[in-house]
């Protein structure tokens, strides 16, 4: 039976990692950290997680800020905004939580966040820095940068001759993940849904990453023998076990399937998705480092 790798536990280290390190800055005279999080109108999932984005950068002692705008807010004053948060001395990252309305252009919206405040990794500037292997002074998506993290608990931090399959190749997940893995030596490939035969690539994979957002899609003999598999999905199934109209919460892989045959493997929920937030502070405390010109933390 495959190690359960415990995201939350690992997820609670870099916290705690942050909170001593922000204590450390302030001791130093240094301003605590500033997360400013945006969220334009009333979508439900998104006010869960911005309220737990700010519970957190409270918990880690950083000046926290929410910014709460109506639905209809127009492009011209969400940018307005953001150029005020860019210039204010008090914010070290930025987040626009998205989806945001319709009216709004999402990209261009994330490509006004100055790059050094951009704690989601999404800027051009970001991304060339994360493809280019710029590592140091890089902000790293949350949820690969998190992924990354739980993979080094089990393999250590030089994953030289390894081979990595990558499912899935968003913005926001598959294509980070790739260069990070290129970052630490293994040989990576990215499958996605017009790859030819995915289940006989997985099986070359020593580290295999789902991120296609499909309920249990990957098999358990699509894994390799003593494999690191890192779910990153998170999808509502129904489970009419629990009731009518109940839901349950399940990953890209076959949980089950999958640990018989892995040597690691992240649970659905309590794998990735707690570290998500996590890197989001460990972000946030890296920009407050770099700007007060002290060396780059590291979790």
């Amino acid at each position: 039976m495959a190690e359960i790798i415990d995201g939350k536990q690992v997820a609670e280290d870099v916290v705690q990692t942050v909170k001593r390190l922000t204590a450390d800055l302030v001791a130093a005279g240094q301003p605590a950290p500033g997360l400013a999080v945006v969220i334009v109108g009333e979508d439900p999932a998104s006010q869960v997680y911005v309220a737990s984005k700010g519970k957190k950068a409270k918990e880690c002692g950083f000046k926290s800020v929410q910014h709460t705008l109506p639905a209809d807010t127009s492009e011209a004053d969400l940018l307005k905004l953001i150029g005020e948060l860019n210039a204010d001395a008090s914010i070290d990252g930025i987040l626009v939580q998205l989806p945001l309305p319709g009216h709004i252009d999402s990209g261009k919206v994330i490509q006004t966040i100055a790059p050094e405040k951009d704690v989601d990794g999404f800027h051009f500037i970001n991304v060339g820095k994360l493809g280019t292997g710029e590592l140091e002074t890089a902000f790293v998506p949350c949820t690969p940068a998190g992924s990354m993290l739980l993979i080094e608990r089990v393999r250590g931090k030089d994953l030289s001759g390894l081979n990595a399959v990558v499912v899935g190749r968003s913005n926001i997940v598959g294509k980070p993940m790739a260069n990070l893995l290129l970052a630490a030596n293994c040989t990576v490939t990215v499958a996605h849904s017009r790859t030819k035969d995915l289940p006989a690539l997985a099986r070359t994979a020593d580290i295999l990453v789902a991120a296609v957002g499909r309920p249990e899609m990957i098999k358990g003999d699509w894994v390799k023998k003593g494999a690191t598999v890192i779910d990153v999905g998170i999808n509502r199934v129904p489970a009419p076990e629990k009731g009518e109209g109940k839901t349950r919460l399940v990953g890209d892989v076959a949980f089950a399937e999958a640990a018989e045959k892995a040597g690691a493997i992240t649970p659905v929920p309590g794998g990735v998705g707690p570290m998500t937030i996590a890197l989001l502070m460990a972000n946030t405390l890296v920009s407050a480092s770099l700007k007060a010109g002290l060396p780059r933390p590291s979790f």
